[in-house]
């Protein structure tokens, strides 16, 4: 019989931890490192392996398909976006991702942005070398307290922004689809629910907490963002196609609303290799702050993510199903037991 073979993808942007090799060796699998940022690059690697371990690679339907031995795909992080998981489930592959690794880093990127959009400092650092002393007198910067935060999405992060945004004396509202499923950590929070364009019209932070699907992809479009008023900035550290990225440039560009605190992107690929000049009109305007996808980023966080990822790779290989399983529906390869 074949020894059980692991590959890990984005070793060279995302490095192995000792850790996950112990965790795929206690496992009885071999692990391989590569990249593989390509599909072409994937599949000289992994046509025959039974564990794939992914950060930030595509994984599209077509290399799913010719994985003629994976028992299972690991997502070392929480979004599965890129990852065709119905295509993984329909051929019996076990997806399953770190949904809860980075929920005290993001909220806390979350609430950095709004402070640094709130104070104006991009503004006030740009007048410091300037001399530009009457900066402090910006139009722009007001009292926080009062002012209301809109949650769009009311998960796990949207709940740990609030119970910071909290201590500010933020108002909160949020928005979700099925509020009826989250009254009582609502109620905790002083959080009221609102529909989804009232909420719009009525913050003057918007914060977005939902995962990418085909119901979210632009869910945030020209429309949407009319409503939002002139003193209005716009947080994301979800995912970046969630707003339609050109309508998100015209009304910052008119300076229909005020700002932007942007940690993902649609346009940008924050996970290609490092040392790429990138050029896109959001990181010209003077009104954006952006970030290289870094809301979730710790060295705990990093850590927990690769280490927890791999443990649910050798959990499958070794019979069991995954703690965090983004596909219960599937029909595994071979039997899995609780």
């Amino acid at each position: 019989m074949n020894a059980l073979q692991a590959v890990r993808l984005n070793a060279e942007t995302y490095p192995v931890e000792p850790q996950e090799r112990a965790a795929l060796a206690a496992a009885g699998a071999t692990l391989r490192t590569i990249e593989g940022q390509q599909p072409e690059e994937i599949l000289a690697a992994a046509r025959d392996c039974d564990a794939l371990l992914v950060v930030s690679s595509y994984v599209p339907a077509e290399v799913i398909a010719a994985l003629t031995r994976c028992r299972t795909i690991a997502r070392l992080g929480a979004g599965t976006d890129r990852i065709a998981v119905e295509e993984a489930t329909a051929r019996g592959i076990v997806v399953s991702n770190v949904p809860d690794f980075c929920l005290g880093e993001q909220a806390d990127h979350t609430l950095t942005l709004l402070l640094a959009l709130a104070r104006q400092l991009p503004t006030m650092q740009r007048a410091m070398p300037a001399g530009l002393w009457t900066a402090r007198q910006h139009p722009g910067v007001h009292r926080l307290a009062g002012r209301t935060l809109g949650l769009v999405g009311f998960g796990a992060s949207a709940q740990a922004v609030a119970r910071r945004a909290a201590g500010f004396d933020l108002r909160l509202v949020a928005w979700t689809r099925h509020p009826e499923h989250h009254v009582e950590q609502a109620r905790a929070l002083g959080v009221t629910f609102l529909p989804l364009d009232e909420l719009l019209s009525r913050s003057q932070f918007v914060s977005i907490h939902l995962p990418l699907t085909a119901q979210t992809r632009g869910l945030l479009g020209a429309p949407q963002l009319a409503r939002m008023g002139a003193d209005a900035c716009l947080i994301n550290t979800a995912r970046g196609a969630i707003v339609d990225e050109a309508a998100l440039v015209d009304v910052l560009r008119r300076r229909a609303i005020a700002g932007a605190g942007l940690d993902v992107f649609a346009g940008i690929d924050v996970f290609s290799r490092p040392g790429v000049v990138v050029r896109h009109p959001l990181l010209e305007l003077d009104n954006v702050i952006a970030t290289p996808h870094c809301a979730g980023s710790s060295v705990e966080s990093t850590l927990e993510s690769k280490v927890r990822g791999a443990g649910h790779a050798a959990q499958v290989l070794q019979g069991r199903w995954p703690t965090h399983v983004v596909n219960p529906q599937v029909a595994p390869r071979q039997p899995l037991q609780l």
